[in-house]
Formats: C-alpha cells, sequence, structure tokens
C-alpha cells in the first residue's frame, strides 16, 4: 500500500511540474494578448467617438469651437491609453499609473491588485484566469462610461441623458430601459423614454447613441488579437485536461491513504 501511495505521490508532482510549465505558457499568452488589447481598444474607442461625434451627433460636434474639439479629442486619447495601462496592471502586478486616473479609478484599480497562485494548483490557476477575465471585462465597462460622461460633458451627447443610462450603455443594453438597435461596433443605439418632470405628457421616445466598448467586436476587428485568443483557448484546453488528471490522482491517493489507514488502526476482537 505505500509503495501504492508513493507511486500517485510521484505522480501528482509530475502532474503539478506540466501544470507550472502551462502556468508560464498561460502568463506569457495573458501579457502579450493585453498588450495586443490595449492598442485595439484605443483604436476602437477613436473609432466609436469618431462615428458618434460624425454620424451620431454631428449637429452638436459642429457648435464646438476648434479648441474644444481638440480637447475632447485629446481627452478620448488619453483615456485609451489609460485603459491600455490598466490592462497591463493586473499581469504585471503593479498599481495602475496615469495622470487622467481619478477618484472615479480608485475603485477599479483596487480591483486590479494581482493574485499570486500557487502555480501547481490548477484550481487556484483557473480563478486567476477567470478574475483576469472579469477585470479586463470591467476596464471595458469603466472606459465606456468614462468616454461617454466625457462626450456629456464636452456636449456631443445630449444633457439631458440621465447618468443611469450612461451606466446602462457602458454594461448591456438590457439593463437599459430601451431597445437596442443595430449599429456600427462598440456603439449602442438605443430608443428610450426620457420624462418630464413637470410635464408628463411631454414624455417621449429618443433615440440616443453612446460608446459600448465590447471585447468579441475588439476582437473580430484585430486579426492579431483574435489569434492570441485562440491560442489562450488552447492552452486552457491543455490545463482543464491536466486539471481533471490532476484531481483524479488526488482522490486516488486519498483513498489509498484511508485504505491504509483503515487497515492500520483494524483489530481482531
Amino acid at each position: 500500500m505505500a509503495r501504492a501511495i508513493e507511486r500517485i505521490e510521484r505522480d501528482i508532482a509530475a502532474l503539478k511540474e506540466a501544470i507550472r510549465a502551462i502556468a508560464v505558457e498561460l502568463k506569457t499568452a495573458y501579457a502579450s494578448y493585453l498588450a495586443t488589447l490595449g492598442l485595439a481598444l484605443r483604436k476602437q474607442l477613436i473609432l466609436a467617438s469618431y462615428h458618434l461625434c460624425t454620424q451620431g451627433y454631428p449637429e452638436n460636434f459642429l457648435h464646438l469651437s476648434l479648441n474644444q474639439r481638440q480637447q475632447l479629442q485629446q481627452a478620448v486619447r488619453s483615456l485609451g491609453q489609460l485603459a491600455a495601462e490598466q490592462l497591463l496592471t493586473y499581469i504585471k502586478g503593479e498599481e495602475a499609473v496615469g495622470d487622467e486616473a481619478d477618484e472615479a479609478d480608485e475603485e477599479l484599480n483596487s480591483s486590479l491588485s494581482p493574485l499570486s497562485p500557487d502555480t501547481s494548483n490548477p484550481i487556484e490557476l483557473a480563478k486567476w484566469q477567470q478574475n483576469l477575465e472579469e477585470v479586463t471585462q470591467e476596464i471595458l465597462k469603466k472606459i465606456s462610461h468614462d468616454a461617454n460622461l466625457l462626450l456629456q460633458k464636452s456636449g456631443v451627447l445630449p444633457k439631458k441623458l440621465p447618468e443611469p443610462i450612461l451606466a446602462a450603455a457602458a454594461a448591456a443594453a438590457s439593463e437599459a430601459s430601451g431597445e437596442v438597435m443595430p449599429g456600427p461596433p462598440n456603439l449602442l443605439n438605443l430608443v428610450i423614454e426620457i420624462e418630464n418632470e413637470q410635464q408628463s405628457e411631454d414624455s417621449g421616445l429618443t433615440q440616443i447613441m453612446a460608446i459600448n466598448l465590447r471585447l468579441g467586436e475588439i476582437e473580430f476587428a484585430d486579426v492579431t488579437l483574435s489569434s492570441e485568443r485562440r491560442q489562450i483557448r488552447s492552452i486552457l484546453v491543455q490545463l482543464n485536461k491536466l486539471g481533471r488528471e490532476y484531481q483524479k490522482k488526488h482522490r486516488e491517493k486519498a483513498i489509498a491513504e484511508a485504505e491504509a489507514a483503515w487497515r492500520a488502526s483494524w483489530f481482531e476482537d
């Protein structure tokens, strides 16, 4: 029985080494993916802002002075740069940087604290990967929301647009009190009902357009990014396979140790 347990322990040790190698491969793949995503996100944010200013609300954009337009464009570029930095924060284990960060970013930055998983434990590694994906989605949501606020403050988006609608636009269409309409990538096209507090008869349907960065659409528009996503999926398939074997071996070890403990404590009357 002791030999069986030793054999299982050797198998587990070999699996741990294989999982550590997968962990290094996964982190390297994510570092490359997030760097590429940062560049693609900046590009898509600018394209979405361009479409919103020229196709969604051209009259509002034309009302801005040359200086106001340039300030708006610079602010959009800065937002994209901040997002790119935040995407790498988690994988590098550094605090988010950027002069554009404000108090609203502190809550997001607190969620970017890197985990230090046991890279030989597939369960912890899977949790790390899942948390990284969630943080990525949160960054996209936050940048979308900040971009919409920026466009609203500049006068491009309607001033009467309620804050909850902007938040819903950055999160998901289903959260907004409206119907999603087809439109360009990374933009949310909504028809909502805005009520007038003084005169309820003034309530009516209003079509709005807002930025809503979507990971799937950003990946679709970038060949390199979609290729790196496929590589990550391939690595995760290997990790899942090793994870199942890892759990199976631990189960075998527990059974063998329990059987040995039973025999050690058993005595005949």
